[in-house]
């Protein structure tokens, strides 16, 4: 009887670890209001960067999230680091490469990242010029990819008080392509791995306790 409770208590337990996951994971808030884009975008154009740079940021923002579908989105950065790192009125000062400014701006938000359930999901530096190209004046750097549950948490995001400090960091030291997409086809799923994780826990558990009792 004692080990029935024991092996239910586990498996209640790593039930609800899952559920608080998947809750984190996929939040079921719906589209973005008009007076929400309204509210984030007035703090996202208080970034300290340059005027024309965030005018051009928050006309690109405005549409895409007035079409907001309450899904995932992905996030394809297409970096270019700079020979060496810009200056501009309220640029930090730092000492070191375009490439560690940058290793340092996505250091600083990773829990920013996971307190609003984004995530990079990779990342990788350039290997050679491009291989097919449209445009061979554009050679890029290094791709990473971020998963955000939803457009209104990259909104969010952006609009976080501790975020405003680090985007600077990133902005003297790369030209960057930010481009965003949907998840028609995302292997693997997170929330299956960690599922199947659980389910492996409590089988193997089981399957330990079982060994025992037999010995």
């Amino acid at each position: 009887m004692k080990r029935h409770s024991l092996e239910l208590m586990l498996g209640a337990a790593l039930a609800v670890l899952y559920r608080v996951f998947w809750a984190w994971h996929s939040p079921q808030e719906g589209p973005l209001t008009q007076a929400e884009i309204d509210y984030y975008l007035a703090i996202i154009a208080r970034l300290p960067l340059p005027a024309e740079e965030i005018e051009a940021i928050t006309s690109r923002i405005r549409p895409w999230a007035e079409t907001d579908d309450g899904k995932p989105v992905y996030m394809f950065n297409l970096i270019r680091f700079f020979p060496q790192l810009r200056t501009f009125p309220g640029a930090p000062e730092f000492k070191g490469t375009p490439e560690e400014a940058n290793a340092y701006y996505e250091k600083s938000i990773t829990w920013l990242w996971l307190r609003h359930a984004a995530y990079p999901i990779f990342g990788g530096s350039s290997q050679a010029k491009n291989l097919i190209s449209m445009q061979p004046e554009r050679e890029w750097g290094r791709l990473a990819v971020a998963r955000y549950p939803s457009r209104r948490t990259f909104l969010k995001l952006l609009s976080d008080p501790s975020y405003a400090p680090m985007e600077p960091y990133k902005f003297i030291a790369l030209e960057i392509d930010l481009v965003p997409v949907s998840g028609d086809m995302v292997i693997p799923d997170l929330r299956w791995i960690v599922g199947g994780g659980f389910a492996f826990i409590f089988l193997f558990v089981g399957w330990i306790r079982a060994a025992r009792r037999g010995s």
